[in-house]
């Protein structure tokens, strides 16, 4: 979903992996882990996720980006449950996201 959902934004390049995040970010001659926060909720454990990071592999930085304040609420339980109850996720998350959990709930009401 997240391909699909990025595959007209330049320059932006989606990979899984597993294993230390900091291997993959080795692998891929990167030095930079950018780490999203909705709240300052949030820090303390990105921030603990960062001092790691920076104990494994000293050359790896790690920067923070703070959503807007009109996602700041959001997460992933919350527009599932709002999907689940047939509710309208249409602002909430890109069309094909919206789509693949329409159809999610839509089979488990069958």
């Amino acid at each position: 979903m997240i391909k699909e959902a990025t595959k007209n934004i330049e320059k932006v390049e989606v990979k899984s992996f597993s294993g230390l995040l900091t291997d993959f970010v080795r692998k891929n001659k990167a030095n930079i882990i950018i780490r999203g926060m909705r709240a300052i909720s949030d820090f303390e454990h990105e921030s603990q996720l960062a001092l790691m990071n920076k104990r494994l592999a000293p050359e790896i930085e790690t920067i923070f980006m703070v959503t807007c304040s009109k996602y700041s609420y959001l997460n992933s339980s919350i527009v599932k449950e709002i999907a689940s109850l047939n509710g309208n996720i249409s602002q909430l998350v890109p069309k094909i996201v919206e789509k693949k959990l329409n159809t999610l709930f839509i089979n488990k009401k069958d």
